[in-house]
């Protein structure tokens, strides 16, 4: 298609792309909390206009938001039940009894998102091979389609024990309450996430119906704005797992767009990574609320089955809520633009979770905050023009940042506003750079083999010093990095990923049932990947999730279509034993192997990326450059002093232009900042090349 457009709401911003045969043209809109869809009209407008665009030639709308895990985190959802079998409606609130902070003796766990008098019960049980033990009584079904009317409930999640296996049960309530209920929305387990493990099944299944009627009304607002400014096109939703679905499908599975934004992060990532050939790539997205970090090998993100949503404890692993659902693997914590600073009663500077937003945003955005934050720090610093904030859209208060800074960090530590702007800044960058290690061990990595690639609208202010700190050598700052995750959506291909728990003992491999059970999931996700793109080819991925008996959780195996349409057990064993051993190091002996949980995913396939040569500096193609004579102040994190830097706007380099630091490369969406330790040099692409300096 010519002319397709990209959004993406953010907790600060709206981010949004339109791409003609002439290139990109972007822009960024503060978020409108009460309508977003008025942040995107303003946006789409504004980007036609630039391009010279009608909003009619507009023929796809590509689209991210954040609306679903703000409507969790809030917990501003729809006035929902559960239907569970009897005996089991606490599983919500038992969890799975760990202690996410061992020591803390005072620990709170999270309250579930429904209270207990929401949770309903009828007797009935299927057992853990699928068959009946205790059928349902259909007058039961009815009078709780009453109780469920009486209490004015908007929508309803079904969720029974060992529904996963078999969902007769779970369809014999909803045919009732669709009958008798036809407003109530309903979500069944065994469609949203038909898998084993109680809590997080019944878990994903309430948080897909607790915004399914806020989600349903704002995309039908969305589409129908949209029309009105002429932009009558379909319009699809990124999910979590870097694809692609469509508008019905968003609408009726919300849950699995909780981290669609990101995840079109890291899409964008690994589309750079590919055109440079990296193999090894660290993803590092940066935004107003949070940032991202991802690991992406050989051009392909890391997903996981299982991802938290709204962690309450200092972003900590286990304070949150489980939601079971492909997800492209990533570690999230609360350092944005937007992320507040204080000083706690130890007298240490804290940042974030807690975020300005865009209401009222940083002290210098002048709407009202008195609370320094992450953009007060870099105002302060000089990394920021005040005069050239989002293009000039927002001018930005250098004194209310300072006031902010002296007022809330200098006063109770002695510090100036600079001191203060310099201790926020540094504890924000080892807070990411603790997260990126942390991650990077988890999945056995070594980072410093891998570059990072940096977008977002704070990362490149940011990126070179957390490469410092990581003791990465490599750094790419791309073209439109500033709205890098708006880019990704129309880089993503149609997607999705069926999943099923099957139990199988490697002691009684059955081989038939195998491939059974992955040709049964291969059709169902081809069929709705169909549903969005009825002529494109599709490519199928199959995975398995094995572990040795008597192990809490599994690893996920990647097999060949070949091994998928007839599978040996010797060959899942040997691919099992040999990603264990690069995770852990070394295999169990003696120990019984199993499969738990099977997934296939189909989407179209990406257009093939050609990948650039490299830029050789020493064949004479690099030419140095002293910027446009324009200079100012900037701070250097590593030196602890401030440094009179080149400013030059991006546009005025070309390719194998370099830039030694101190400087900083300035942009509508973002700037670069360039520390005394690194080169920056102009790739063929339009890279900006962050390297130490000693390799020239």
């Amino acid at each position: 298609m010519d002319v397709r457009l990209g959004v993406d709401i953010g907790g600060t911003f709206t981010d949004v792309v339109l791409e003609t045969p002439a290139g990109l043209t972007s822009t960024k809109v503060l978020t409108t909390y009460a309508a977003p869809e008025d942040a995107i009209i303003e946006g789409m407008n504004r980007v036609c206009a630039q391009a010279g665009v009608q909003t009619s030639a507009i023929e796809q709308i590509i689209h991210g938001t954040t609306l679903a895990t703000n409507a969790l985190i809030e917990r501003r959802g729809a006035r929902t039940a559960l239907i569970t079998t009897e005996g089991f409606r606490d599983v919500i609130e038992m969890r799975t009894e760990s202690r996410f902070e061992q020591y803390d003796l005072n620990l709170r766990l999270p309250d579930p998102l429904l209270p207990r008098n929401q949770r309903l019960t009828l007797r009935e049980r299927i057992d853990a091979g699928g068959e009946v033990l205790i059928p349902l009584d259909p007058a039961a079904i009815e009078a709780l389609a009453d109780q469920i009317d009486e209490a004015g409930y908007e929508s309803v999640a079904i969720g029974l024990l060992h529904s996963y296996l078999n969902d007769s049960h779970e369809r014999q309530i909803a045919e009732v309450l669709a009958r008798r209920l036809p407003q109530v929305t309903l979500s069944l387990s065994s469609e949203v996430s038909p898998q084993m493990r109680e809590y997080e099944r019944f878990n994903t299944t309430i948080a897909n119906a607790y915004i399914k009627p806020l989600m349903k009304s704002y995309l039908g607002r969305l589409e129908g704005r949209l029309a009105e400014q002429g932009a009558a096109c379909p319009i699809f939703l990124m999910h979590s797992g870097g694809g692609i679905i469509s508008l019905d499908s968003a609408a009726e599975f919300p849950v699995r767009l909780v981290e669609s934004g990101p995840a079109g992060g890291a899409v964008f990532a690994a589309h750079i990574g590919a055109r440079h050939g990296l193999d090894r790539v660290l993803s590092f997205d940066m935004g107003g609320t949070t940032a991202k970090i991802c690991l992406i090998k050989n051009q392909t993100p890391k997903t996981a089955r299982v991802f938290e949503v709204a962690r309450t404890y200092r972003f900590k692993k286990g304070s949150g809520m489980p939601i079971s659902i492909p997800v492209i693997d990533m570690v999230e914590i609360g350092a944005g633009g937007g992320s507040l600073a204080h000083v706690d009663a130890l007298q240490q500077i804290r940042v974030g979770p807690e975020s300005a937003g865009s209401e009222p945003g940083p002290a210098c955005y002048g709407r009202g905050g008195t609370r320094p934050a992450v953009t007060d720090a870099d105002l302060v610093q000089g990394k920021l023009d005040p005069d050239n904030f989002a293009g000039g859209s927002i001018r930005l208060d250098e004194a209310a940042s300072r006031a902010a800074l002296e007022s809330e960090l200098g006063a109770p530590l002695g510090l100036d506003a600079l001191e203060a702007a310099f201790g926020l800044t540094e504890v924000v960058d080892e807070n990411m750079s603790n997260a990126a290690r942390v991650h990077a061990v988890e999945n056995g990595e070594d980072l410093s083999d891998y570059t990072m690639i940096a977008f977002g609208g704070a990362a490149p202010l940011h990126a070179a010093r957390l490469s410092e700190k990581l003791g990465i050598r490599r750094c790419l700052i791309p073209p439109g990095a500033g709205v890098g995750s708006a880019i990704g959506f129309l880089r993503a291909p149609f997607s999705f990923e069926a999943t099923r728990s099957v139990y199988v003992e490697f002691s009684a491999f059955d081989a038939g049932l195998v491939a059974d059970t992955l040709a049964e999931l291969r059709t169902e996700a081809t069929d709705f990947v169909r549903s969005c793109d009825a002529h494109a080819p599709i490519e199928a991925e199959y995975k398995v999730y094995m572990r040795y008996r008597g192990q809490g959780w599994e690893i996920p195996v990647i097999l060949t279509a070949q091994q998928a349409a007839s599978p040996d057990m010797e060959t899942l064993k040997a691919l099992f034993e040999a990603d264990y051993t690069t995770l852990f190091g070394r295999t169990v002996a003696g120990l019984e192997i199993e499969a738990t949980v099977w997934a296939v995913n189909a989407s179209t396939p990406t257009p093939p990326v050609e990948t650039l040569p490299p830029l050789m500096a020493a064949a004479g193609s690099s030419v140095d450059v002293a910027g446009t004579g324009a200079t100012r102040d900037i701070f250097d994190a590593a030196l602890g002093q401030t440094l009179r830097a080149a400013v030059v706007p991006r546009d005025a380099l070309a390719t194998g232009d370099r830039l030694a630091g101190p400087a900083a490369i300035f942009e509508d969406e973002t700037t670069v900042i360039v520390p005394t330790s690194r080169r920056a040099t102009i790739q063929p692409d339009g890279c900006i090349d962050l390297s130490a300096e000693e390799e020239g």
